[in-house]
């Protein structure tokens, strides 16, 4: 009975206009959604990669009164624990590069024996001087060439405060970041203390896996000196995490008004049908259908042009979205962004979610307009 309603509306111009215009506005608000989704979690993606790459998985900040000795007997203890990989000792601080007569201030980082995972694509491992592929670039410095490395804090000397200064040979460069907003400098963890200090030490503990490194944390932290601080890639970077998915989820509301819209024009497509068949409506009352019935026809009809716009929708948005991230047809300033083009990327739970919210809408309107049939008294729908 439902299908036949809908057949029926083609032999009515302004009815068929606006079962066209419901259907495809539903379909329309499903595309834009499912877009606009695949989009922001192409770039989430894509920057949580850029960020993670440059983050360890667990970073145990010791108190400043511990030193050397006393961070490297907690090492061996952290690589007792099953799932502990890697653990290596880290010092940072800020301090100047210089090479051929230019100076850059730089975050340095001191490690111990090969470079830390948090420099990605390094053309090597072994201990050494490493620089960024961008600054590097940019001053012309090749391997085996000396750079300069002061530190922010002064030696005094007989003469007054004096920069501590020390020359490496360059042994390799890493691929710098472009959400990086300093340069960062790798060395030895010899030479970073010499520059600044044995004090402030950090260990980076590897697991191979970020929800293992989560899980590892709180072991971590029952060994740690008292005065440390245990920090792990989602507490390293909460803020960022938390801006991401606040984003994501006003995007989807902004975007779920077009479905609201076109919800409202599905139960004004429906009411009209309702107003146009209200003579056949009360001659199914008469003859003893029951307003159950007549609700469970409309709110069917409702759900065919619902679905109808959803799978058209669902399919034109999934099939853009597939194709612009494969071909890479918008593409964006690589100065400006961190990326050169917009990438998509269709997520099943966020397709399940669009679809589901959408139904779920447009089933409510229909449910409305339903009603509205039901409560029609057949005598006086036949006298009209």
């Amino acid at each position: 009975m439902a299908r036949r309603y809908l057949r029926s509306t083609r032999r009515d111009a302004f009815i068929s206009f606006l079962t066209i215009t419901a259907a495809a506005g539903l379909a329309l608000g499903v595309a834009a959604l499912i877009l606009a989704l695949a989009m922001l979690t192409g770039f989430q993606s894509a920057l949580k990669r850029e960020i993670l790459a440059r983050t360890p998985e667990i970073e145990v900040r010791l108190p400043v009164t511990a030193g050397r000795e006393a961070a490297v007997a907690f090492r061996e203890r952290v690589l007792e624990l099953a799932d502990a990989r890697a653990a290596q000792l880290v010092v940072r601080g800020q301090g100047w590069v210089s090479a051929g007569g230019r100076v850059r201030a730089v975050e340095l980082v001191g490690f111990d024996g090969e470079l830390p995972a948090s420099f990605p694509s390094a053309s090597d491992r072994a201990e050494g001087l490493y620089l960024g592929e961008r600054l590097a670039g940019a001053w012309g410095v090749e391997p085996g060439e000396t750079v300069e490395v002061a530190s922010s804090k002064p030696t005094l000397t007989p003469i007054g405060p004096q920069p501590r200064v020390h020359r490496l040979p360059l042994h390799g460069r890493f691929a710098s970041g472009r959400t990086e907003l300093n340069d960062r400098v790798a060395l030895p963890l010899d030479a970073a203390i010499r520059l600044l200090g044995a004090r402030g030490f950090r260990l980076h503990v590897s697991t191979g896996a970020l929800d293992r490194a989560v899980a590892l944390a709180p072991e971590i932290e029952s060994l740690a000196p008292p005065g440390s601080e245990v920090w792990t890639w989602q507490r390293l970077n909460r803020g960022l995490f938390f801006a991401l998915r606040l984003e994501k989820s006003l995007m989807f509301v902004a975007v779920f008004l077009i479905v609201a819209v076109a919800s409202l024009a599905l139960v004004s497509d429906l009411t009209l049908i309702i107003a146009s068949k209200r003579r056949e409506v009360g001659i199914l009352g008469a003859m003893g259908t029951a307003p159950a019935g007549l609700r469970r026809i409309f709110a069917v009809l409702g759900g065919l042009l619902a679905g109808l716009g959803v799978a058209v929708g669902g399919t034109t948005g999934i099939g853009l979205a597939l194709i612009l991230d494969r071909y890479r047809l918008i593409r964006i300033p690589a100065g400006v962004y961190f990326l050169d083009y917009v990438p998509f990327q269709v997520r099943g739970l966020d397709v399940a979610v669009i679809v589901g919210a959408t139904l779920g809408v447009a089933l409510l309107g229909a449910g409305y307009a339903a009603r509205r049939a039901a409560a029609l008294q057949p005598v006086e729908a036949l006298r009209r």
